[in-house]
């Protein structure tokens, strides 16, 4: 089987072919889906270290926050992925562990990674609050980086479209229209294996990456308190899911309905965290939100220096 795809991006007048795996070691193939994770990923723990020594964040603290955080957010995004498929993972228990085959949910990733990083600051001393608002920005340039793996993988596609402009089609999206096109039926979704689709995986990339250039302007010149920016990030990252999840044709969806888990999450989370940050900014503003909240000006760290 030839390790490259031919794709086409009709609107644009573009073909060319991309490679799946990058070189092998052996009889081993590293695949560029993990090296473009794993470059993601590098980014946002560079990008954390560095808010978090201008925060005066402990850097020991901050690497127990990274190793259970990473821990615990590989298991969350498979055992999020492995509940939505129960029908086929269990009659094959065997094959969970096996998260090199795939199958692995972000929103079940972001989960895990809060549980790992609420017990990584409680072992290494750090502001949880705080390291919330860092791990938003970090999530995004992990999540606007690794989205990218997904296209060299081909997958993480929208239904057909003939308007967009960087609609894209190529014999592996075509297999795997084929495949699923009964399944996507039976759900009221009809696919053309045969026409291009929606490249969704460039959508959120887009989205994402110009959400971290928002959040992280808003983080040096606007912040308020601790934990604003994460539930700014939840507010924009859970309204762009919402709109482009309803395009992709590999959604997980609620048992037998025709509802899909993250965008009915994603809208949830939209409602919640926009209420929440209503509230925080009103009692900001009224003086009235409590002290832990509060962000601490050098001026207030040299005065507890000099207390001490």
């Amino acid at each position: 089987m030839s390790n490259f795809t031919r794709v086409y991006f009709e609107g644009l007048g573009w073909e060319f072919e991309i490679p799946s795996v990058a070189f092998s070691i052996g009889s081993y193939d590293v695949h560029w889906y993990g090296i473009i994770i794993a470059f993601g990923f590098s980014l946002a723990v560079l990008y954390g270290g560095r808010m978090a020594y201008k925060w005066k964040m402990s850097l020991d603290g901050m690497t127990d926050v990274l190793l259970w955080g990473t821990i615990f957010g590989i298991i969350g995004a498979r055992l999020y992925y492995v509940a939505f498929e129960w029908d086929y993972y269990s009659a094959h228990l065997s094959e969970i562990p096996f998260i090199n085959k795939g199958g692995m949910a972000i929103y079940g990733g972001i989960i895990g990674a809060l549980i790992g990083g609420a017990i990584g600051c409680k072992i290494g001393k750090i502001d949880f609050k705080n390291l919330l608002d860092l791990g938003a920005l970090g999530l995004l340039i992990g999540q606007g980086i690794g989205r990218w793996g997904n296209f060299f993988n081909q997958e993480a596609f929208g239904v057909n479209t003939e308007t967009a402009l960087f609609r894209m089609w190529s014999r592996k999206i075509s297999e795997q229209l084929s495949a699923s096109q009964a399944d996507l039926a039976a759900r009221g979704i009809d696919v053309d294996p045969m026409q291009s689709v929606h490249p969704t995986f460039l959508y959120e990339s887009a989205w994402c990456l110009l959400a971290f250039v928002i959040l992280h302007f808003i983080t040096k010149n606007h912040r308020k308190f601790k934990g604003e920016i994460f539930l700014l990030y939840g507010i924009i990252y859970g309204a762009e899911r919402t709109v482009v999840e309803g395009l992709r044709t590999d959604s997980l969806y609620i048992a037998s309905t025709n509802i899909r888990v993250s965008q009915l999450l994603s809208a949830v989370i939209v409602v919640l965290f926009a209420i929440t940050l209503v509230i925080m900014l009103v009692k900001y503003k009224k003086g009235t939100l409590p002290e832990s909240f509060l962000i601490k000006t050098p001026a207030d760290v040299k005065k507890e220096e000099e207390a001490v």
